[in-house]
């Protein structure tokens, strides 16, 4: 496992969509038992209660689309779908509604009529990786100031 290369642990905590509740709690008590302070949210695709996000405020999420367009699941192929010429990534700060937080960066990529939902994944994952790590330095950095659900970024 990568996690044990780099000496970094790992704990696997289900999702259980019967029992929010019980699941947030067990991540919760996880996240104190390791003194986390920054939570990154990467394919999580699920909606973090107002409970958890009271004591957690510094969630960060990877969204694969230019937001706000495109929020939910299946962006690039709604996308490809409409025609874009451009497509993107959003890294935002996570609220209790979906893909709608104060946004801290975002990276595009060109497409063009010839590339396929396939070529709209691929040229994707790039954007993400480079919004991600922006708004993660930006974050740490403390160069992000969040106010009235925007945010201004000092760089």
């Amino acid at each position: 496992m990568i996690c044990n290369d780099f000496g970094v642990p790992f704990e696997f905590i289900p999702a259980d969509i019967e029992n929010k509740y019980n699941s947030e709690r067990k991540i919760i008590t996880t996240l104190n038992n390791h003194e986390i302070d920054l939570i990154i949210l990467a394919k999580y695709m699920q909606i973090l209660t107002a409970d958890f996000l009271s004591q957690f405020p510094n969630v960060i999420n990877i969204h694969h689309s230019f937001l706000p367009a495109f929020k939910g699941a299946n962006p690039y192929k709604r996308a490809w779908e409409r025609g874009v010429k451009l497509i993107g990534a959003t890294a935002h700060y996570v609220t209790e509604e979906l893909d709608d937080g104060p946004i801290i960066d975002q990276s595009i990529a060109h497409v063009s009529h010839r590339d396929d939902v396939d070529d709209l994944i691929r040229k994707g994952r790039d954007t993400e990786r480079i919004a991600l790590a922006r708004a993660v330095r930006l974050h740490l950095r403390r160069q992000v100031m969040v106010y009235r659900g925007r945010t201004a970024v000092f760089e």
